[in-house]
């Protein structure tokens, strides 16, 4: 037989070949796989340990976190607002309080009336009101209507136009320095006795005979409004009111009174009424018509404040004035001081001015 020759066993071995390019790409596959991982890893950490929290607590601790969430945010927000208040309140106690000047206010103190010399510019104007204050003084008297019937600022009452003077004041602008300067503005106007008005407006004035105006004895004669006139008592409020909106919240009036009695006078239909009483209805209808918006004043002499006379028919006490100023040629010593005082007491009058030769000062006489 013939006889083969063995073959030798051939070992085969299973084996990679990388190139060098191959590896780099396999080695930075892994290093992004890993990034990945761990990226993914720390996004989902937080909800992992917040499931992991939630579920110890509320599982196995039986605990209400929602609920205490909520508490601690109350607690919270309660204290923020507890501290944003305490600031502020700190912040109000450190800052000054605002000087609030009330011109309608009735204090005790000296008055002063102002002349035209002291108008002729603000800056005269303002040292005089600075020398005034500086002196005691805080009322500042200004009269814008005299018993002449000129009417010194540029009122826009029909009646008044044959009465504004030519070069009228700007009233409004001096009653905003005095202010400044902590004065009150006190405005004064004569009433009744009117010797222009009555010729502007015939309807509002004391008649003769029923048509013809009535002319006191004075020389040439003037005639006055008539306070049994509505009109007429309306014309001096309309006044009032003017200027009240020009800044003078306190307002004297002068002259409401009738003129000397004479048989020749007509006033109208009076419904019976005596001249007193028409007074004291005109005196409350003006009081009504300010209340809480000027602080009205009505001036009359001493003498007219203790006994009847022709202008009045009864004592000035009897009228029923709120706010009484009394004028007197003559110093007051304490005793008639002090007895007008008293007499204003019982009469009802609330706040008293003397302006006596040697005082011109507002006194509180009753609450």
């Amino acid at each position: 037989m013939a006889k083969y020759k063995r073959r030798p066993k051939v070992k085969r071995y299973r084996r990679s070949f990388y190139s060098r390019g191959m590896r780099i790409r396999k080695i930075v596959g892994i290093v992004v796989l890993v990034a990945v991982v761990l990226a993914a890893a720390w996004f989902a950490a937080p909800h992992v340990l917040d499931w992991a929290t939630h579920t110890w607590y509320t599982v196995v601790k039986d605990r209400d976190l929602e609920a205490e969430s909520a508490s601690r945010a109350a607690a919270s927000s309660q204290a923020a607002a507890s501290a944003a208040a305490s600031e502020a309140a700190s912040s109000a106690a450190s800052e000054p309080e605002e000087d609030v000047f009330d011109g309608k206010a009735i204090v005790s103190g000296r008055w002063a009336e102002l002349d035209t010399a002291d108008l002729t510019d603000d800056d005269t104007l303002r040292t005089t009101a600075q020398q005034l204050k500086a002196q005691g003084v805080e009322y500042a008297v200004l009269t814008l209507k005299d018993a002449a019937g000129n009417i010194y600022y540029a009122s826009q009452a029909a009646a008044a136009a044959g009465g504004i003077v030519a070069d009228p004041l700007d009233a409004g602008h001096i009653a905003a320095i005095l202010r400044e300067e902590k004065l009150i503005p006190v405005a004064q106007l004569a009433a009744f006795k009117d010797p222009i008005s009555p010729r502007t407006d015939p309807s509002m004035a004391i008649h003769y005979n029923g048509s013809a105006l009535w002319l006191d004895a004075r020389k040439n004669g003037n005639p006055w409004l008539n306070p049994y006139s509505t009109a007429a008592v309306e014309y001096v409020g309309d006044l009032v009111e003017e200027v009240q909106q020009l800044g003078f919240e306190q307002v004297v009036l002068t002259n409401v009174q009738f003129p000397k009695l004479s048989k020749k006078q007509d006033y109208g239909t009076t419904n019976g009424v005596s001249r007193a009483d028409q007074l004291k209805a005109d005196i409350a209808a003006l009081q009504d018509r300010f209340s809480g918006k000027v602080t009205l004043w009505f001036r009359y002499t001493l003498d007219q404040c203790k006994n009847s006379s022709v202008a009045l028919d009864v004592p000035a006490l009897t009228l029923g004035v709120q706010n009484l100023l009394v004028t007197s040629d003559a110093a007051m010593d304490a005793d008639a001081l002090q007895a007008l005082e008293t007499a204003a007491t019982d009469a009802g009058v609330e706040n008293l001015t003397v302006h006596a030769a040697d005082r011109f000062e507002t006194d509180r006489v009753s609450g």
